[in-house]
């Protein structure tokens, strides 16, 4: 493609552009730009707008200062190992199998070979972290050293140490480990609380093993639920494999987040990552620094969202808290009063925003502490007291048989419903005080998504107990406006709304 050519004017069209240009332009010194001269005056007295911002920063101090506490973390793990009679190591061997094909006849190599009873330690990943005190304890992510049978610690001066694990929090993605040095250089820890979206952040770390790599970006957002006990922050600094660990810094030095997570379809960065919020990580390392292990509060019980739909058709007015669905037997939750179908508002005088507080603040409560907890219960706020037990590893939450029984009497009704009585064998086995079994749902009520089988256990905010009292409360509804029901179906509750037939 041939290239641009520029031809020059003709000298008397020229001339006589200058001359015509002459009078109508002067020379502004406040913008440095020829133009019209009738606004040469406005431009140079017209005050100038404060930049927003002001350029970009220079992190090179920054590195300098928090580099050296920044460290290379690489495992190992204990591999069993067999050797074969050919003489053939495993791999090969599974790779004839395969294939279906025969075995070459290779000689031994010498007498015979006993099994390797120790096992092989193969280099398992590699990872990063930073050193939170002079004495050698250093902060990393669990899954850096889950399964590690050897942890080796690099530091920025190439000394390395091997490390004793004091404790990791799977949970939360937390680990501590101890090197044998003293005099080490810290870190500083920020207040997550006065970082903000769209501040500057740097990361350090050892990404795809490129030891004390730096990288940077901004705070993208904060408070992102993709944990049961974690609002993580999320950044647009380029995050990759063996970044997990490390620090997560502020222009002040101070570290705000443990990098742990990346949102990536291929395996490398997409813009996306996310960082443990250091006030977190901190509560975490103290416990697993005092005792190795981390306890947690629990109350025993299911939550779910609240939708905007539900709270304007119950009355809770803007969608927040937590609705329990379940309640476990023998519970805090159960000894305490609360009831699937509350939605629980507060929780020690915090308000709960989003489903996701609920667990924080209770796993952050000390088992044994007797907790105030205020629930949302048919158009009513009750005020509960609740003695919070301690997370016990693998838990599980018991799950009442409710397979309801036949022959109970049936009622039909706008809603597309036929319900029946509960027995007192079902009410015990699904734990409830009453309710109604439904038979079967048609029309509105099955494009609500209720089946036969599902109990329920409140009208418009009316508690039922009998087909009767959910005769009642069905009149008493406003037929011109979606209905809700308290709906049990297994082990989970949940409301539903129903929009009535017109017709």
């Amino acid at each position: 493609m041939p290239l641009m050519q520029f031809k020059p004017l003709h000298a008397a069209v020229l001339a006589v552009g200058v001359a015509a240009a002459a009078a109508t332009v002067a020379w502004s010194d406040a913008a440095r730009l020829w133009m019209p001269a009738a606004h040469a005056q406005t431009v140079a007295t017209a005050p100038a707008a404060a930049p927003l911002v002001t350029g970009l920063p220079d992190f090179t101090q920054l590195v300098d200062a928090v580099g050296p506490a920044v460290v290379n973390i690489r495992t190992t793990e204990k591999i069993s190992t067999q050797p074969s009679m050919s003489g053939i190591d495993e791999d090969m061997l599974e790779f004839f199998r395969r294939f279906g094909l025969p075995v070459p006849n290779v000689p031994r190599q010498g007498g015979p070979q006993q099994p390797n009873d120790e096992g092989e330690e193969r280099p398992s990943g590699v990872g990063s972290g930073f050193i939170l005190s002079a004495d050698g304890y250093v902060m990393t992510n669990a899954h850096v050293v889950e399964g590690a049978s050897e942890v080796i610690v690099t530091l920025t001066d190439k000394r390395e140490y091997k490390a004793k694990i004091i404790g990791a929090d799977k949970r939360t993605d937390v680990a501590v480990v101890k090197i044998d040095a003293k005099g080490l250089p810290a870190v500083k820890i920020g207040d997550v609380s006065r970082l903000k979206v769209g501040e500057w952040v740097m990361a350090i770390g050892s990404p795809f093993g490129l030891e004390n790599s730096v990288t940077a970006g901004i705070v993208s957002a904060k408070q992102r639920d993709t944990g049961d006990y974690l609002p993580f922050i999320q950044t647009d600094v380029a995050i990759n494999p063996g970044n997990s660990g490390g620090p997560l810094l502020n222009m002040r030095g101070e570290v705000v987040g443990i990098n742990s997570q990346i949102y990536s379809r291929s395996g490398g960065f997409m813009g996306i990552s996310f960082a443990i919020p250091i006030d977190e990580a901190v509560r975490v390392s103290d416990q697993l620094r005092a005792t190795g292990k981390v306890t947690r509060g629990r109350i025993g019980v299911q939550i779910g969202q609240v939708t905007k739909e539900v709270a304007e058709s119950i009355g809770l007015g803007t969608a927040r808290g937590a609705l329990v669905s379940a309640v476990e037997p023998d519970s805090p939750a159960a000894k305490a009063g609360i009831e699937a179908g509350d939605i629980i508002v507060k929780y020690d005088d915090k308000a709960i925003d989003k489903v996701g507080d609920l667990p924080r603040l209770v796993g952050n409560t000390k088992p044994g502490t007797k907790s105030a907890i205020t629930v949302f219960r048919r158009g009513q706020m009750r005020d509960l007291s609740i003695m919070v037990a301690e997370v016990e590893p693998d838990e599980k939450v018991a799950a009442a048989d409710g397979k309801p029984a036949s022959g109970a009497t049936a009622t039909a009704n706008q809603l597309g419903l036929v319900v029946g009585e509960l027995s007192e064998v079902q009410k015990r086995a699904l734990a409830v005080k009453g309710g109604v079994r439904v038979l079967s749902a048609t029309d509105a009520a099955a494009r609500a998504g209720l089946r036969e089988g599902d109990v329920v256990l409140a009208v418009a905010n009316s508690e039922v107990t009998s087909v009767k009292s959910f005769e009642a409360a069905l009149s008493k509804a406003d037929k011109s406006k979606p209905v809700n029901l308290l709906v049990r179906r297994g082990e989970w509750t949940q409301y539903v709304l129903i929009r009535p037939n017109t017709k």
